[in-house]
């Protein structure tokens, strides 16, 4: 006849200190493996890993070599005037470019545009004979959109491309590249930040297994009970910590990069990167993003440890979204668009930790029949 299952909290938890060194050398052992492993791997991607971890920068810089230059020094320094001028701006006239060449594109070649008003202006200053003068513009501003103050807006004026070769071209194209990149300030450095880049991006990818034999290790200690936490904690904190470093990387770089490079514009100053600087920037803000998005199972261990209650998270919210504001100025840098793009997340996400406490509510140690009938054989 089969034993029946025990639900005595002791059973099955006894180990000896030499059982636990060795569990713990086992599980360190299986992380390191799994650590070197993928940290090989990305090294061998390295150049494609430094890459990624470039874009946001480079793109950043681009944009701003690129960009026109507003001339009210505020609306630099806040979007929602470039929101507003982007909305109510006229879609602009398509150029006539001319054919490209097959094959590579040409270095030395630049194309240029005008406005095709001001070239039939040159060529009749040139030769009046042969080129009549261009038509007296029509002021006719019922057929233009008026602009945001309700202004009538004026015409877009059509333009012409022109192709242009010179060999100082591809020397001057070559300078625009290179003021667009981070730069280096001593000859190891590259080499160092790639090797820097390739172990955090390994450790990052490594993280779950890692992780996974941490809670092993812990779970040889814990009762059986509470060891069914493992298969769900696990999954949902490298979930979180992974969903929030992402969302640093695509969503708050762009925010965050043009308002910091904009207000350096702003004070008249030439922004050169040093790769060493953002590869430490591209890692601390992701990582405090991760972290304060473990803000659900945060709650849900205080409230397994009966520190809080459901009841306590609904009636404290507006402490809650005091503490979860002052620690987004904390973690983020000293500037609005981080600190809103981590605090809103996070409210949400505090949210979203009542309904886990909510939908898995503590388990009781005993049954009720169980506890009747040890209180039954403690009388007797």
């Amino acid at each position: 006849m089969s034993r029946k299952h025990s639900k005595d909290l002791f059973d099955d938890t006894t180990m000896t200190f030499g059982e636990h060194l060795e569990e713990l050398r086992v599980r360190l052992w299986r992380a390191i493996v799994g650590l070197v492993l993928v940290t090989s791997f990305t090294m061998y991607f390295g150049d494609q890993v430094m890459a990624i971890v470039r874009k946001p920068i480079e793109d950043a810089l681009r944009a701003r070599g690129a960009g026109s230059r507003i001339g009210d020094e505020v609306a630099q320094m806040f979007n929602w005037q470039k929101l507003k001028d982007w909305w109510n701006a006229t879609p602009p006239v398509e150029p006539v470019l001319p054919p490209k060449p097959a094959g590579a594109p040409d270095p030395k070649a630049i194309t240029i545009q005008f406005p095709v008003a001001d070239l039939i202006s040159i060529l009749h200053q040139s030769d009046p004979e042969h080129f009549p003068a261009p038509p007296v513009k029509a002021e006719s501003a019922s057929s233009a959109e008026p602009k945001s103050d309700g202004s009538p807006a004026e015409p877009a004026e059509e333009l012409v491309a022109l192709r242009v070769i010179a060999p100082e071209f591809e020397q001057l194209q070559k300078t625009v590249e290179m003021q667009q990149r981070p730069i280096v300030l001593t000859v190891q450095e590259g080499f160092m930040t790639w090797l820097k880049v390739s172990f955090v991006a390994g450790l990052v990818l490594s993280s779950p297994w890692v992780f996974y034999q941490m809670w092993l290790f812990v779970a040889a200690g814990l009762y059986p009970h509470e060891r069914k936490y493992v298969h769900l904690y696990l999954p949902l904190s490298s979930i979180l910590f992974l969903g929030g470093a992402a969302f640093c990387f695509y969503c708050v770089f762009p925010f965050v990069l043009d308002f910091l490079l904009n207000f350096s514009d702003s004070l008249k100053l030439q922004t050169q990167i040093r790769i060493a600087d953002w590869i430490d920037f591209a890692i601390m803000l992701p990582v405090m993003f991760g972290i304060s998005f473990q803000l659900p199972l945060v709650m849900l261990f205080l409230e397994r440890l009966s520190i809080f209650e459901v009841k306590d998270y609904q009636e404290k919210r507006r402490i809650a979204i005091f503490v979860i504001t002052v620690v987004s100025m904390l973690l983020t840098p000293a500037e609005p668009y981080s600190m809103l793009m981590m605090m809103i997340p996070m409210i949400i996400l505090y949210e979203f930790g009542i309904l886990i406490c909510r939908w898995f509510p503590k388990p009781k140690p005993f049954d009720d029949d169980e506890v009747e009938k040890t209180t039954t054989v403690a009388k007797t």
